[in-house]
Order: C-alpha cells, then structure tokens, then sequence
C-alpha cells in the first residue's frame, strides 16, 4: 500500500523528479568524463611530456569529489522537500515508522543508483562525441584513448553509489525521527539571512588572505610544483566560500534599503534571493570554481592550439621539399596555392651535396634565423649562394631533402664546376604555403604519397615539425578543451538544477502577483534579474580566478598563456549565456503557467 501511495507521488510531481534526475545523470556523466582521463595512466603518459600530469589529475579528482559531494547534498536535500510531507501524512494515517524508513532508503539509492548508471552511459556517449569532433576538427593525434574505460566506471559507481547509500541512512534518521506536524509543516519554514558583522568580516578577511596564498602559489608554481597545486586547490576553495558567504548575505540584506529596491518588482526579486540566500552561498561557490576550471581549461587548449603552429614556423621557412616531384605531385602542389615555389637542381655523394650557386642568386633561400632560444622570437633570412655557404642556418636546406640527403653538407657551385660532377642531376622543389594548419590534410596526402610514410622524421619542413610538436601537444590541448567543454556542462547542470529545483515552490508566489494585477512583462523581468545575478556573481569571481590561475601556465607554454585570451573569453561568454537563456525559458514555463 505504501509503495503505491509513494509511486503516486512520484507521478504527482514529476517535472520535480524530471529536474532531480537530470541534474543527478549530468553530474554522474562529467564526473565519468574526468575520470576516463584520470584514471587512463596509459593515456596520460603517451599523450603528455609533463611528468606530474598524474597527480595534477588526482588533485582534480579530490576538487571534482569535493563538488559532487555538495552537489548530492542538494540533490538529496531536494528529494528531501519533495517527500516530507508526504511521509508526514502517511504517518498522520498510521502508518508504522519502521516501514516508511525503509521505504526512504529504497526510494533514495533507487534514484541514486538509477541515475548513476544512467550517466554514466551518458558519460561514455559524450566522451566519445566530444572526443571525435574535437579530434577531427582540431586535427589531433592521440594514443591509448578510450571513450569507455571500466575503472573510471567503477570509480563512478564506488562515489555515487557510496554517498547515496549514506544519504539513505540520513534521510531514513532524519524522517523517522521527526514529528509528523513538523514534516507537514517543513516547506512553510522561512530561511531570512541575519546580518552577523563581527563574523562576516572575518570572513571577508580569512577569504581574502585564502585566496591571495592561493594565487601566489600558482604563479610560483615552478618553485613549489605540487604543493603549490594542493596550496591553491585548498585556499582558494575556502576563500571562495567564505566570501559569497559573508558578501552575497550582506548585498542582499544592504540592496533593499536602497530606493531603486522599491521600484516595480525590485523588492520582490531582492527578497527572492533573500529567502534562500543560505543554500545560494554553497552553490554559488561551487559554481565560480566550475566557471573557473572550464573557462581555464579552455584558454589553456586553445593556447596550446594556436602555439602548434608558431613553433613549427620556427622551425623552417617552406612547408615541405620533395625530391625528383612527378606531375601529379606538382598539380598537388599547385592547388594549394603556395606563396612561393622554387625548384633547386643537385647533386649528391653520401657526404656531401652539391648545388647550382646561380639559382641560388636568382632565387634566394630563406632561413629561419632565431633572436632568442627561449621564445618564438625569429625573423626570416634571405639568403644567397655565397650567404648559405657562410651560414649555421643552412642545415634548413638538406633538411628539406629528407632521408639520408637531410644529414649531408651543402656545397654551392659555379656552373662550370657543378657540369664536371658524374653524379645524375636531381631536383628539389620547396613551397611555402598561408598556413600549414589550414593545408594539413593535403599536405598529409602529399607526404605519404611521396615519402611512402607517415613518420615526420623522414622528411624535414614546416609541417614535419608541426606534426612532431602537433604529437607532442596535442594529450595537453586535447585534455583542455575536453575538460573544459565537462566542466562547462557541470556548471550549467549545478546552477540550472538549484534554481530549477526551487521553481515549483515558487509558482504561487508568481501566482499571488499575477492575481494584484502585475503584468506578464514584468513578472518576466524580475524572473530575468533573479536569475541574471546569480549567474554574473559567479562568472565575475571565476573570470579573477582564470586570470591569476593562467600563471601556472607560464612553465608549459612557449607562448604567454594570456596571449589572444580574448577569443575563450568571448566563446565562453556566448555559452554562458545560451544556459542562461535556456535557465530562464524552463524557470518562466513552470511558474508562469
């Protein structure tokens, strides 16, 4: 009897369960997308140069643990609100207390365990999608990934799975252990903020002194290596927290005693925020570190992206050089439009190669001729006969001949002496293109084709090089970007599942303005401004976060990590705001009906 009357209120309230799950399975999935890199040592040591690249995996893993455990916390709390009274009125109808505990438990590790496994097929999906397409449209080479990795399942499974069964214990005491009037009763409690300034000021102060240990960890992270990891992960969480608590409860509390407050529906939102303002504080920290670990993620792999090809123009001044070209290969040439083609005539011994001095003073080749060794500082060099001979820049040439030809030494002669060499002529054609990212796939086919190989070390040039390094970085560029498309998806889940989750209780409010004559057009705009400050609070406190957090970079990066930051910003900030705008058509549906 009792298992039908629960399932009835499963159907009575379904778009609450609708908000409870989704929010539990996206949670389980990206908590399974972290995992699938962290717990894949394999993966991380092919795809990586970086030796403590583990345990920076397993810092964030405790951080990622951290935050699912608070998101649970809600999510139980929620399912929580939802069955209080209900139980309360299976307990006013006699029902015995022993029997609904254990009806709360099952209820509570069936959602649990339901959504779980339910993300983490979601999770594998989404591994797998986000991986291909940005492989694909990244241009990516990675080993040993795997979109299903069992122990980052089991992982999953282990800490959800645990932690609802805790939830369960807790639900099942704090239930049976409650008077039935009070669970009745339990929703129509309010949470008014009291202004506490003795203790909100230290707060300010300890969050504060928090967060700048944290930041001065980061920046000197080449001194302190791991420890300054765990020092800011530490810190900067704590700080992050006792600042939205001691702040956001006196803003609130401070704004209402403003005039503008007192304009149209401002009082009302204020209070809105006001009303729940102690379970926001949590949520809202949780959410600045998520806003800061995906916008982060994201800077640090577009910057790893957008350095591949600098290093590889570095490197040499043409593209690639191929020996003896057939027609097709010239036409292969030819289509990418090059900016410059120039065809040198050789001969060669195991030594040494010999070259045509005049097409050299007609045609002069340039070299890449490096102003610092530590910074992508060069400038182009032309380069005659009598200056290439001279030159320590020109290896650049032969190294254009690939194979063994790339380790001879050039020789320029005259074309009386060059005529009296027995060895067959031979032609070597160099071409610059715009870029080689743009003409990779072309000038792949034209390696393989040619060379009858894959391997960059067989043939030397720009895109060599850009896929010795595109090797070398792209597990780092790979692990940003994907990291920071999951943590972007956990915080829109986090933000999106507590302002949702509260959405129904909120209906009759809406309901009492709409019946005093308020109009459609300004219930919208206050619903608007609710929800717009607790997405901007966040968002301000997690863009301070990546501009300190990038100096951990400096280390890694051959560029600055604030080079073109400007471009994550503004494709974050239009992903931003699409879950904002989606955040607040779901929350007008459900309480302006």
């Amino acid at each position: 009897m009792l298992t039908k009357l629960a399932m009835t209120g499963f159907k009575h309230r379904w778009r609450d369960y609708l908000v409870l799950f989704s929010g539990l399975i996206m949670s389980s999935a990206i908590f399974y997308m972290f995992e699938a890199l962290a717990t894949n040592n394999a993966f991380l040591k092919q795809n990586t140069s970086i030796g403590m690249v583990g345990f920076i995996f397993q810092f964030g893993s405790v951080l990622l643990t951290i935050i699912t455990l608070v998101y649970i916390g809600y999510a139980n709390s929620f399912l929580l609100s939802m069955r209080k009274r209900d139980y309360g009125l299976f307990m006013m109808v006699g029902a015995r207390k022993s029997k609904i505990g254990q009806l709360i438990w099952l209820e509570t590790l069936l959602v649990g365990v339901t959504a779980t496994i339910v993300g983490i097929l979601v999770g594998t999906a989404l591994t797998a999608g986000v991986s291909q397409i940005l492989i694909n449209s990244l241009g990516l080479t990675l080993h040993r990934f795997a979109a299903w990795y069992a122990p980052a399942a089991l992982v999953t499974i282990l800490l959800y799975v645990g932690l609802f069964l805790i939830a369960g214990v807790f639900n099942l005491i704090a239930l049976t252990r409650t008077p039935a009037l009070k669970l009745l009763h339990s929703n129509d409690q309010p949470n008014r903020p009291q202004l506490k300034p003795m203790r909100q000021l230290l707060e300010v102060i300890v969050g504060l002194i928090s967060i700048a240990i944290g930041y001065w960890a980061m920046a000197n992270l080449e001194t302190l290596v791991l420890a300054g990891i765990g020092i800011a992960l530490v810190t900067i969480v704590l700080g992050t927290y006792l600042l939205f608590n001691a702040i956001f409860v006196w803003l609130m509390v401070a704004l209402k005693r403003f005039k503008f407050a007192q304009r149209g529906l401002n009082g009302f939102t204020l209070s809105q925020l006001s009303f729940r303002i102690r379970n926001y504080t949590k949520m809202l920290s949780i959410v600045a570190m998520l806003f800061a670990l995906a916008l982060g993620a994201i800077t640090v792999g577009m910057g790893f992206h957008s350095q591949i090809p600098l290093m590889a123009n570095a490197n040499n001044a043409y593209d690639m050089g191929l020996v003896n070209t057939t027609k097709s290969e010239r036409q292969q040439i030819a289509a990418m439009k090059p900016k410059t083609t120039h065809t040198y005539h050789f001969k060669a011994t195991k030594k040494v190669t010999y070259y045509r001095a005049a097409e050299f003073n007609q045609q002069p080749f340039t070299t890449i001729k490096m102003q610092n060794k530590h910074q992508l500082d060069y400038r182009p060099v032309q380069n005659n006969a009598a200056k290439l001979q001279k030159s320590f820049d020109n290896y650049q040439l032969t190294q254009l001949q690939g194979g063994t030809m790339a380790a001879t030494t050039p020789v320029f002669l005259s074309e009386t002496a060059y005529a009296k060499l027995a060895q067959p002529e031979q032609r070597l054609t160099v071409f610059t293109t715009n870029s080689v990212l743009e003409h990779r796939s072309a000038l792949a086919k034209l390696a393989k084709e040619h060379f009858h190989t894959t391997n960059p070390e067989q043939y030397g040039g720009r895109y060599a090089m850009y896929q010795l390094v595109n090797s070398m970085y792209s597990g780092l560029e790979f692990m940003g970007m994907f990291l920071g498309i999951a943590f972007l998806a956990m915080l829109a889940s986090c933000l999106m599942f507590k302002i949702l989750s509260g959405a129904a209780a909120d209906q009759h409010r809406y309901a009492m303005l709409d019946k005093v004559g308020t109009t459609r057009r300004q219930l919208t705009g206050a619903i608007n401004k609710e929800i717009a400050v607790l997405f901007i609070l966040p968002g301000i406190v997690g863009i301070v976060h990546v501009l300190f957090g990038l100096q951990m970079f400096k280390i890694i990066m051959v560029t600055s990590p604030y080079t073109g930051i400007w471009l994550p910003f503004l494709i974050f900030a239009g992903l931003y705001l699409l879950y904002y705008l989606m955040t607040i058509t779901i929350y007008r549906r459900i309480v302006l009906e």
